[in-house]
């Protein structure tokens, strides 16, 4: 089975708990008990939660003694991270040789006045 790795990631960033979650394990690990601390969600959704962003490879859930630790995997955001760099370089440059186009427009523009100005 041919897994998309990239499409998985962006479902489940696609969530706005799981984005904040994400953020809190920006600043480093944290147990499932301080993840749940900031929502007013059951437990149960919380753990749904924590398991998407598991299955997608973002976050590794670790058990220390009876304590379940969640830390990120930083590799998986730099995946998105590189895709939309790409596309961040394609639209920069789009948007030079329209700058281009526009300025020789201008330029044509003015020397067009010019000549039937005379």
């Amino acid at each position: 089975m041919v897994v998309d790795w990239l499409g998985t990631t962006f479902a489940a960033l696609s969530d706005p708990t799981r984005r904040a979650m994400v953020e809190r394990l920006s600043h480093g690990p944290a147990s499932v008990h301080r993840l749940t601390e900031p929502f007013a969600l059951s437990q149960q959704m919380i753990s749904k939660h924590i398991a998407c962003l598991v299955r997608a490879r973002i976050v590794i859930k670790t058990k220390h003694g009876r304590e379940s630790v969640c830390t990120l995997r930083p590799e998986a955001i730099k995946t998105v991270s590189d895709w939309a760099f790409s596309y961040r370089q394609f639209w920069e440059e789009s948007f030079d040789k329209l700058d281009a186009v526009v300025k020789q427009m201008k330029k044509e523009e003015v020397r067009d006045d010019r000549k039937h100005g005379e």
